[in-house]
């Protein structure tokens, strides 16, 4: 059965490209075969995995008749070339106006015409509560929510879970939250981890195990189009990412 995750939060920063692209590629070195589908128009997911230029397919796809599976591609072979992509453009700032109400649920369709080639589907959103997240909320069956750790971002998380209940009221019942992901976490501050503290007491079994540490190597990976796991495979990043994706594939017994 296939699993379609949103990388979801509307603050920017917390950490959902990086999130979406080392965790694909932690889950691609166990053998599982992603998808991510960048459906932010700042492109920094295709850019990470080494497309350039997305051009204006996805936004025609979403505004169109158009196939997801015509704009796979399978750029930088790394994790065993089992991530593929579906990449983005500055063209995807137009599907906020291209899509008018009533077009939540397009995403969903053009995702269940896919093929069953992938047994994840990783969707980075971008940093806003618009019609391309909600597309995603409509389509996943899983969220995975990024939070920095420091205070300001605890409330920005209570603002989406309610955006949540609401996507779930009306478009997608299934939708559950799978995980709340503590990144950027200096261990070296007590901020940071009262932050980590403070997230795991209000939220519980609902935040992962895992923390994401900060790590200057996993900046450092973006610049040289490589995920952590390929560019520096023993850091603390990658370590880090490797774990969440075990965590995710337990989550598999569950399903």
């Amino acid at each position: 059965m296939r699993r379609t995750l949103a990388v979801v939060n509307q603050k920017g920063g917390s950490g959902k490209t990086t999130t979406t692209v080392n965790l694909a590629a932690a889950l691609g070195e166990r053998g599982r075969k992603v998808l991510v589908v960048d459906l932010d128009p700042q492109a920094s997911a295709s850019s990470w995995l080494g497309i350039k230029d997305g051009g204006r397919g996805l936004l025609d796809v979403l505004t169109g008749n158009g196939n997801l599976a015509d704009l796979v591609h399978n750029g930088n072979i790394y994790a065993n070339g089992n991530v593929y992509a579906v990449p983005s453009s500055s063209w995807l700032v137009g599907a906020e106006k291209a899509l008018k109400v009533g077009a939540e649920t397009i995403l969903r369709r053009k995702l269940t015409s896919l093929p069953d080639s992938w047994d994840y589907v990783l969707l980075d959103c971008p940093p806003s509560l618009g019609v391309l997240t909600v597309n995603a909320l409509a389509a996943a069956q899983g969220l995975l929510v990024p939070v920095e750790a420091h205070v300001m971002a605890l409330q920005g998380l209570a603002a989406l879970l309610k955006t949540v209940d609401v996507v779930k009221e009306r478009l997608n019942r299934s939708l559950k939250v799978s995980g709340i992901l503590a990144c950027r976490v200096d261990s070296r501050t007590r901020h940071a981890l009262d932050v980590v503290d403070r997230l795991r007491e209000h939220f519980g079994d609902l935040v992962f195990k895992t923390i994401i540490r900060e790590n200057i190597r996993v900046a450092e990976a973006y610049s040289f189009a490589q995920p952590i796991t390929e560019y520096d495979p023993r850091s603390a990043g990658a370590e880090d990412y490797r774990a969440l994706a075990v965590e995710v594939m337990r989550q598999e017994k569950k399903l």
